[in-house]
C-alpha cells in the first residue's frame, strides 16, 4: 500500500494562501487546509506548530516577496517610502493576507529584510541611536494600518461598493445645513475613503517622515 505524500513546506504554504485569498483568517483553519491538501492536520503540526505559526509564515513570504529585488537608493526618506510602497503593492495583490500581517507579527527572514532597511536608514537620518527603535516602532504601526485599511476596502465586491457610495452621498449630500454646518459646506468636495488611495498613502508616509525628520539634531 503506497504511502501517504508528504507535502514540502512550500507547497503547504501554497495552498495556504489559496485558500485565504478566498476567505479571512477567522474561518481559516489547518483541519480545512488539511482537507484542501488530502491529509489530516497531524501531519502538517510536523511543519507549524499551530495556525498562529502558519499564518505567520504566510505573512513572512508576502515581505520577502516585496523585498525581493530591492535596493537602496536615496536619502532615509527615499528608502523608508520605497519599502512602503513595496508592502502595500505586494498586499496589495493579495489583500486578504494585508490583516494577517497586521495581526500575526512575523519573525521570519521577510521580516528581518523590512526591519533591517528601515532600520539602516533611520540610522542615516540623524537621529540618535536611542530614538531609533521607537520611531521605527510608530513607523511599522503606521505602515500595517495603512495598508491593512486599504486592503479591506479593496476586497468588497462591487454591490458593496455601490452600496457604500450611496450611502455616502445621502451622508453627506444630505447632510442638515444647520446641524452640519460644515459637512454642508464642504459636502461636494468630500471624498469616500475608497478615493484617490495611492495619494493619500504616500501623503501619509510622507508627513510621518517629514515629522521624524524634525526631531533630527
Amino acid at each position: 500500500m503506497a504511502g501517504r505524500r508528504r507535502w514540502s513546506t512550500d507547497e503547504i504554504l501554497d495552498t495556504a494562501t489559496e485558500l485565504l485569498s478566498t476567505s479571512d483568517a477567522e474561518s481559516f483553519s489547518v483541519r480545512k487546509l488539511a482537507a484542501a491538501l488530502g491529509t489530516d492536520s497531524s501531519s502538517l503540526y510536523r511543519h507549524f506548530r499551530d495556525k498562529t505559526e502558519l499564518l505567520r509564515a504566510i505573512a513572512d513570504r508576502i515581505l520577502l516577496a516585496a523585498m525581493d529585488g530591492y535596493c537602496p537608493e536615496g536619502d532615509w526618506k527615499q528608502r523608508i517610502t520605497a519599502v512602503a510602497l513595496r508592502l502595500r503593492d505586494a498586499f496589495g495583490r493579495q489583500p486578504q493576507l494585508a490583516a494577517i500581517w497586521g495581526r500575526y507579527a512575523s519573525s521570519g527572514t521577510g521580516s528581518r529584510l523590512v526591519m533591517e532597511e528601515v532600520l539602516q536608514a533611520l540610522r542615516t537620518s540623524g537621529l540618535p541611536d536611542e530614538e531609533i527603535p521607537a520611531r521605527y516602532h510608530r513607523i511599522a504601526i503606521l505602515l500595517a494600518s495603512l495598508i491593512a485599511s486599504e486592503a479591506g476596502i479593496s476586497t468588497i465586491t462591487p454591490q458593496e461598493y455601490e452600496q457604500g457610495m450611496e450611502l455616502f452621498r445621502v451622508a453627506v449630500l444630505g447632510a442638515d445645513p444647520e446641524r452640519f454646518p460644515a459637512l454642508a459646506h464642504f459636502a461636494r468636495d468630500v471624498r469616500p475613503l475608497g478615493a484617490d488611495r495611492r495619494a493619500a498613502f504616500e501623503e501619509i508616509i510622507a508627513a510621518h517622515l517629514d515629522y521624524v525628520e524634525t526631531a533630527t539634531p
